[in-house]
């Protein structure tokens, strides 16, 4: 990042403890917002909302114009990596997304996977970016994203999200047999760092990495499959592009949260709501340097009132002695009210520490 940036989301990201802690929220554009859902309904379905520029835009704007955020995150979906590497996508009620046909072996891979599609499947998702990069204030920070490769290959292997799954199959598979499923951690490495840095030359000026499924993996597993390939995206991405920060949420991670942050060198590290913020202030803001982001329950934003803004107090006291980002410890939940999110982003922007 230029050290002479005025945008509060990079200035956390660059080490900096500010004069009040930025904020933007994971999944702050989508359901919970009653323009999503028409914008959604005029982009006829999900599919066609993500893989159209001016609707996706308009999506990644709407929570930016209702609410005063710091930062607008491209508007996308995991799975549309593993579609441009040869999927089939698409989204059933009910179910989420499902991609066809599941890969569960090294022939599966061989068979239905390349990267020689990649960037003409993705070219909607980097024109969304440079629509947005010309559009979005001036003061509005705009981070782009991935999945990580972990997380992306659990939709890739279950067949579809797994929000309510065991992620057996898929553990079974790289447990049991981990030199064939290295392949397909390898080639999303590279397909995850190829993608980010096309959004950072469309426009992105920050990048997140969301770990989503960092909790069900046993401590080796966890260091080969969630640690290392972060690392190598990480690293190749600062040869190309050294002033570009980088988040890097690794859901669950639980007491490797502090190698995890460690060894990635991500510049930011995304806490989820079970992380005690004293050790995370202690142990990755002072120790480490590092920014961090995080962590308030989604469903306290349900909530709202005085448990919502007792909590967030509660947050802001513990983290902002260093650098910090105001963020959930997940994303926002369908059911929340906006005039929730309305209350917690003046209190965060009325905060003085």
């Amino acid at each position: 990042m230029p050290p002479s940036s005025k945008k509060l989301v990079l200035r956390a990201l660059a080490g900096e403890r500010t004069e009040r802690p930025p904020i933007w929220l994971m999944r702050q554009a989508g359901r919970y917002l009653p323009e999503y859902h028409v914008t959604r309904e005029a982009a006829g379905g999900m599919l066609s909302l993500c893989n159209s520029p001016q609707y996706a835009a308009e999506v990644t704007l709407q929570p930016i114009r209702r609410f005063q955020l710091d930062a607008a995150i491209l508007f996308a979906d995991l799975p549309q990596l593993a579609a441009a590497l040869g999927q089939t996508l698409e989204y059933r009620e009910g179910d989420g997304p499902v991609l066809s046909p599941p890969i569960r072996s090294s022939d599966d891979i061989q068979q239905h996977l390349s990267l020689s599609r990649l960037h003409e499947e993705l070219a909607p998702i980097y024109e969304t970016v440079r629509l947005l990069s010309a559009c979005l204030p001036s003061e509005v920070a705009l981070i782009g994203y991935a999945g990580a490769p972990w997380t992306v290959a659990t939709y890739m292997v279950e067949g579809r999200g797994g929000g309510e799954s065991d992620h057996a199959i898929i553990k079974q598979w790289a447990l049991s047999d981990p030199n064939g499923f290295q392949p397909l951690i390898d080639m999303l490495t590279i397909a995850t760092t190829q993608f980010l840095e096309r959004q950072i030359e469309a426009g992105a000026e920050a990048i997140q990495i969301f770990e989503s499924w960092a909790g069900i993996l046993p401590e080796p597993f966890f260091r080969r499959w969630c640690v290392q390939p972060v690392a190598n995206i990480i690293e190749a991405l600062r040869q190309k592009h050294p002033h570009i920060p980088v988040i890097a949420f690794p859901r669950a991670a639980g007491l490797l949260y502090q190698e995890y942050a460690q060894a990635t060198h991500a510049n930011c590290i995304g806490l989820d709501s079970t992380v005690p913020l004293g050790w995370a202030s202690e142990t990755i803001q002072r120790r480490l340097g590092r920014c961090i982001q995080g962590n308030l329950d989604p469903q306290l934003l349900v909530v709202g009132g005085q448990a919502l803004a007792a909590d967030a107090e509660r947050i802001l006291r513990h983290a902002s002695e260093g650098p910090f980002i105001f963020n959930l410890g997940h994303g926002i939940l369908k059911t929340t009210q906006p005039e929730h999110v309305t209350a917690l982003v003046r209190q965060v922007r009325a905060w003085r520490s």
